[in-house]
């Protein structure tokens, strides 16, 4: 018998138990339970909306909603994990985006010709720029003055409002420059239906090639090894899972309005029945995936993440085992600025317009996303793709609201009752562990 058989024999689970099942295949249970809940929320909403939830427009249309409160929600974990919060990422989204509206509409055409490239990449640069230095700032003074992070970006959450209304005295900015408008999505903010089979592709292939290389590692380490049937489950619901989301995806056309202009600037003929044009995936849910994975990585992988966890489950040892826990603090919110900015874009991209409005409880949103998604308000614990999921969840509840046609002030009882929840769960998670 080799030494990898002897390792993945040990693992080997006790036959006949739920239990023994996931403990073989290493899934979390809380992102299970979450994922199952997802699946309930769905259904229930589908039901009581008569079919119009699963249809491929309104899945399109709730990656794309998702994708901001995604965004931030990656971001959010590490401030909580940190033993923090941010309270004003909703009004630094509307300062943020204001910003970015008035460079390109307003004081960039001035010096640069309309239409130039140049206008929304020194936009978009200017904006994560901004919301860096907004993030650091709030993060020196919670670090270094000591005022909590819950007064500083309550302050924040006042402050950045009345400066997204001062920048523009209220006025809507719009409309955006045309290249800025794709970072929304929209029916041109996408990769269309080929490439987004290649997309498709090429996640499932980095979704095996991860599965080997963990199994290599673990050989070469000595460490005990999953079982080759959980190993193979894993890829196998991993691959239909993506192909399937993007199969999915695909199922949206453009609406025939836009899709015989899109045939008459590419020269296409125009049949009678008209064309099955594939939308594909959305440039702002390629944009939310890719930050999760760096979240991801940052968060597991880094020296910056590790010190964040450390921070989180024990402040006092971290300082006296070196770790610079007040410039650790200020990087923690200066990223979480940077990631504010990714979303502000994404959100004046799709709306084409900037307003003093924008975020409104937005930050109850990303909170409850981070939360639901796994992570502790003691601190010490957290994980990027729950936060993901969260934000999925709460994203959903939303939407079906919306269908279900139910009131705002109602839909505002909904997330704060979701978000009480939420946080009796971890209060009951982490009684039991201890």
């Amino acid at each position: 018998m080799t030494e990898a058989t002897m390792l993945e024999s040990d693992a080997r689970p006790e036959k006949g138990t739920f239990r023994s099942l996931l403990r073989a295949t290493e899934i979390d249970t809380r992102l299970l339970g979450m994922v199952v809940a997802l699946l309930f929320i769905w259904i229930g909403i589908h039901i009581l909306s008569g079919g119009t939830f699963f249809t491929p427009r309104n899945i399109w249309n709730l990656s794309v909603q998702t994708s901001a409160v995604a965004i931030m929600a990656t971001g959010m974990v590490l401030v909580i994990v940190s033993r923090n919060i941010d309270l004003s990422v909703g009004s630094m989204m509307a300062t943020l985006g204001m910003a970015m509206a008035l460079l390109q509409a307003e004081i960039l055409p001035d010096y640069l010709d309309f239409g130039s490239p140049y206008i929304w990449v020194i936009s978009l640069a200017a904006g994560i720029a901004l919301g860096a230095l907004l993030g650091a700032f709030q993060g020196v003074i919670i670090a270094y003055v000591g005022v909590p992070s819950f007064i500083v970006t309550l302050g924040g959450l006042l402050v950045w409002r009345g400066v997204a209304w001062w920048m523009a005295s209220g006025r809507t900015i719009a409309p955006m420059d045309a290249t800025f408008q794709l970072l929304g999505g929209g029916s041109r903010g996408n990769i269309g239906g080929a490439w987004s089979w290649v997309v498709g592709a090429v996640a499932s292939a980095a979704l095996l090639a991860m599965l080997a290389n963990n199994r290599r590692q673990r050989m070469r380490f000595g460490f005990t090894l999953r079982p080759m049937w959980a190993l193979i489950s894993i890829g196998v619901v991993g691959v239909t899972v993506i192909l399937g989301s993007v199969g999915y995806l695909n199922g949206y056309f453009l609406p025939d309005v836009l899709a015989r202009r899109y045939a008459d600037e590419n020269g296409i003929f125009f049949p009678p029945e008209g064309l099955n044009i594939s939308l594909g995936l959305a440039i702002p849910v390629l944009i939310a995936i890719a930050v999760a994975l760096v979240m991801t990585f940052v968060g597991g992988r880094r020296q910056f993440g590790r010190y964040v966890f450390a921070i989180g489950g024990n402040p006092e040892a971290a300082e006296l085992g070196g770790i610079n826990t007040r410039l650790t603090t200020v990087k923690t919110f200066a990223l979480m600025g940077v990631l504010v900015g990714i979303s502000a874009a994404i959100s004046i991209g799709r709306l084409n317009a900037a307003v003093s409005g924008l975020g409104q409880l937005t930050e109850l949103y990303v909170i409850a996303a981070a939360v639901i998604g796994g992570t502790s308000l003691a601190g010490g614990i957290g994980t990027i793709p729950g936060a993901v999921l969260g934000a999925l969840v709460m994203q959903s509840l939303q939407s079906g609201m919306v269908l279900l046609g139910v009131d705002a002030p109602v839909q505002d009882i909904i997330v704060g009752i979701v978000l009480v929840v939420a946080v009796a769960i971890d209060t009951y998670y982490r009684r039991r562990s201890t």
